[in-house]
């Protein structure tokens, strides 16, 4: 074993101090002998500790919770705000469960995507501040997802929306957007992280003119001292409060149910459009578990231009591929045979079989939207249809089929063609036509109009795991706000805002006023 700098040197010393003064006469004689000054020792010291000291391995945790909290590293000032925050979160331990029984496939990810762009660990926390981890989270101000991304926030951080995705509500790619998004308001924010988490969620054009309007009256810039608006206000000490609780848990007498430190799902490229029913039946999982992990997709199949990803947990990954490989591009969708009659159109035929005309026109290879009467063409069952797989074929395309119900409206005060149009979810031409008036026909009060509303089998309606995902909101009422042009925003019926609101007889909106609404997710 070689021998420190410390023990060589002291040793020489040592021995010189035994010398005898012959010795010592002879080897003062001596050019190479050199004596040790307390630098020299303060030397071999320090190169004793360098050689000598070990780095401490890092911490292994079995919780998640347990990583975060170790690495928590913003200061979390005790003031009025924050303690109001950590006293409401302290007193609901019940909320606090449903987040760790929501975050748990989740949070592993997030706090792996978080540590490798070195940001502060407090933003895997921030989820609980927007949406307490609900994928279907969803605001009166349309924002969506764990991470609450509004339509144009989410545009502009490449998350797809369409009929059959929403990227803002995707758990791999809403994360990715959302610390793109906070990585940009940091760097724009000249490195303030409280700034940008408050700009996360009022905009950094809001920051930017706050911090501003501080600079010219030669007041701090910092959050505490920005004027803001009162949502803001209190969303950061809500960020603050929660890692608070974390770090002191025992003091406040809370408890973080543990969720294990280890990857519990993966990714999948699954190459193409798939049923998600027949996912399931390849992963093995339940489609209430496979759209939990997955809770992007709309519709009963994935979208045809992508992403083509799956989450799925872990241990089902490999049997998954294994039946992957072994099915056909052309199997992946359960689809029937359809001939082309007269009046139809990509769209019309969408329109009865619950799907989309470029989903129709990818199964097939059509180069364009033109067909033909007689022409076969294979399109995509419904959400319907997908529960009665086992069914023959004559009885699925039975059950696809879309039957009207007559209908009698009563025009009301302030009624147009199009606010009845967009009531019972028809055009205003075929409103018109039915009732053999103009399109811009001004309407009597008390005036019978029939609508043919579209209605649909048993064996239709979508299951509520599949499709449907109701959240209420409150809605507070805007200058110009109707009943029809809420309804409209929300999917949603004129006649069930007003009979959850008891709004009966009442004429006008007022600007403030707020409304209860029951939203599907899925469908806004």
């Amino acid at each position: 074993m070689s021998k420190s700098p410390l023990i060589v040197l002291l040793a020489a010393i040592l021995a010189g101090c035994q010398m005898s003064p012959d010795q010592a006469q002879l080897d003062n004689s001596s050019k190479n002998l050199t004596f040790a000054s307390p630098q020299d020792v303060s030397d071999a010291l320090m190169a004793s500790e360098e050689v000598t000291e070990e780095e401490e391995p890092a911490p292994v945790f079995d919780d998640v919770w347990e990583r975060i909290r170790y690495q928590l590293s913003i200061p979390v000032p005790q003031n009025r705000p924050v303690v109001a925050e950590r006293n409401y979160y302290q007193a609901h331990q019940a909320y606090l469960d449903r987040i760790a029984k929501r975050a748990e496939p989740y949070l592993y990810f997030i706090v792996e995507e978080v540590e490798k762009r070195e940001m502060p660990i407090e933003i895997a926390l921030l989820p609980i501040v927007e949406s307490a981890f609900d994928p279907f989270g969803f605001s009166h101000a349309s924002a969506s997802g764990i991470w609450q991304f509004m339509p144009v926030t989410g545009e502009r951080f490449q998350l797809k929306q369409n009929w059959w995705f929403d990227g803002r509500r995707d758990i791999v790619q809403s994360t990715r957007a959302a610390l793109d998004y906070l990585s940009y308001l940091h760097k724009t924010l000249e490195g303030d992280w409280l700034n940008a988490i408050a700009a996360y969620n009022s905009g950094e054009g809001r920051l930017l003119n706050a911090i501003r309007k501080n600079r010219k009256k030669h007041l701090p810039t910092d959050f505490w001292s920005l004027d803001l608006p009162r949502e803001t206000t209190a969303y950061v000490p809500k960020l603050l409060a929660l890692s608070d609780l974390l770090r002191r848990q025992d003091e406040f007498s809370v408890k973080w149910n543990p969720i294990i430190n280890a990857q519990v799902v993966d990714t999948v490229d699954i190459g193409g459009q798939i049923d998600l029913a027949l996912a399931t039946d390849m992963a093995e999982v339940s489609l209430t578990e496979l759209y939990r992990l997955n809770p992007g997709f709309n519709r009963w199949a994935t979208d045809p231009d992508g992403p083509h990803v799956l989450l799925l947990p872990i241990d089902k990954v490999d049997a998954f591929n294994e039946k992957l490989a072994k099915t056909e591009l052309k199997d992946r969708l359960r689809w029937q045979y359809y001939q082309v009659a007269k009046g139809d159109s990509l769209s019309v035929i969408a329109k009865k079989f619950s799907t989309s005309p470029s989903a129709i026109q990818k199964l097939n290879n059509l180069d364009n939207n033109i067909i033909r009467i007689g022409q076969q063409l294979l399109v995509p069952l419904s959400e319907g249809a997908l529960q009665s797989e086992h069914l023959p074929n004559a009885v699925r395309v039975a059950a696809n089929k879309v039957t009207q119900e007559k209908v009698t409206h009563v025009v009301k005060s302030g009624d147009t063609l199009w606010d009845i149009s967009r009531e019972y979810d028809v055009t205003v031409k075929e409103l018109a036509r039915w009732n053999k008036l103009r399109d811009s026909a001004v309407l009597r009060l008390g005036q019978k109009l029939t609508v043919f509303k579209d209605t649909k089998t048993a064996a239709q309606q979508p299951s509520e795991n599949l499709q449907s995902v109701n959240r209420t909101i409150t809605y507070k009422v805007r200058r110009g706000d109707s009943l029809a042009r809420i309804a409209s925003k929300f999917n949603l019926t004129v006649d069930e805002i007003v009979k959850w609101n008891n709004l009966e007889g009442q004429k006008y909106l007022q600007p403030g006023q707020k409304l209860k609404l029951k939203v599907d997710v899925k469908r806004t």
